[in-house]
């Protein structure tokens, strides 16, 4: 049968991953949280019909030997030209420790196809050396309080392979880092009295861009804010304190701390 040789134009695919990273200490909330991670799936336009990858699951390398397996991966086969145009799809939504992720890898299954635009369905194996996972060196630090947004970009077109004579088709992925960049700033501070519970509100002109409330100890924290000047607005939940305003500055991949806010009496 002859096979339809445009489907290996190049074409990429790329991989967004998202991850926010939450302090490890005692912040707003009233508790201890981690780092979590949330990893996307989105794609180009390619000369094909379907290109199908089997995805069983998603592990993140912590320094030097501390694999992890984000349980909150979907597993599935993803038809990638599903995801065009700006669509995407969450492949893991986890919680990891807070310290160096090392490596990233993908875990794929047998299910792994391409289908041409006259309708040949052509199955992709997956060489040996490479069933134990697609590997991508990442090597950055991650600290608490910061979104972070890595992107891997996945040559698909260099990744479909003809093995030979043999009739048989490879697929052997070829990844790398776009991009691995602090999305945004924190902002944490107190409140008191901590026996009021007060009303934190993030203004940008005459938009509220974040909000949150203080904790049983008056403490707050506000994640992930695009840098820039902001209006910090103070509400307390009472009727006998007066409200009270900051102006703050946030900055990219930073967490800003807030003098202590002391509600006034009216």
């Amino acid at each position: 049968m002859k096979r339809n040789l445009k489907v290996f134009l190049p074409f990429l695919v790329i991989i967004t991953v998202i991850a926010v990273f939450h302090s490890c200490k005692k912040n707003s909330g009233g508790g201890d949280s981690n780092p979590r991670l949330q990893v996307y799936l989105t794609d180009a336009p390619a000369d094909a019909k379907e290109v199908w990858v089997d995805i069983k699951e998603v592990r993140v390398m912590m320094g030097h030997g501390n694999e992890i397996a984000l349980n909150g991966t979907h597993p599935g086969v993803y038809n990638l030209l599903d995801l065009t145009n700006g669509k995407d799809t969450i492949l893991s939504d986890a919680e990891i420790p807070a310290g160096t992720i090392s490596q990233i890898r993908l875990v794929l299954g047998d299910n792994n196809y391409i289908i041409t635009n006259s309708g040949e369905k052509i199955a992709l194996k997956t060489p040996s050396a490479q069933q134990s996972g697609l590997k991508v060196q990442i090597h950055q630090d991650v600290t608490g309080g910061d979104l972070y947004r890595l992107i891997l970009d996945f040559d698909a077109g260099k990744s479909v392979v003809k093995a030979g004579n043999s009739g048989n088709y490879l697929l052997k992925p070829v990844l790398r880092v776009i991009s691995f960049v602090p999305s945004g700033g924190s902002v944490k501070g107190v409140v008191t009295p901590d026996s009021v519970t007060t009303f934190i509100y993030a203004i940008t002109g005459q938009d509220t861009v974040a909000s949150t409330s203080t904790d049983a100890s008056g403490n707050y924290l506000l994640r992930d804010i695009s840098a820039g000047n902001y209006t910090f607005s103070y509400v307390p939940n009472d009727t006998i304190h007066n409200d009270a305003s900051r102006n703050i500055t946030v900055t990219l991949g930073q967490t800003t701390i807030v003098d202590t806010v002391k509600l006034e009496l009216k």
